[in-house]
């Protein structure tokens, strides 16, 4: 990513920090997110104009969400199963 924002870059690696974060309890193990999450992220290296970088930070911010949403859930499923009311 050669962006003359320096904002948009940092925006860019935080986000793929906190994914990196949230893929610690992916069902398929951390390794193998963490390699398709880098391989996503490279892909899309060649983006030069700020619109394509922003609309880049929307869908990886979508996959967040996602994410967090996915993990709320395996958490509930695993209070559920190991306190039985």
């Amino acid at each position: 990513m050669t962006s003359r924002n320096p904002a948009l870059r940092s925006q860019v690696i935080h986000i793929y920090k906190e994914l990196l974060y949230l893929g610690r309890a992916y069902p398929l193990g951390y390794e193998y997110f963490r390699q398709r999450l880098h391989k996503a992220f490279i892909s899309n290296a060649r983006l030069t104009s700020e619109e394509e970088i922003e609309r880049g930070i929307e869908r990886a911010g979508f996959v967040k969400k996602g994410m967090f949403y996915f993990r709320c859930y395996i958490s509930h499923i695993y209070i559920f199963h190991t306190h039985p009311t």
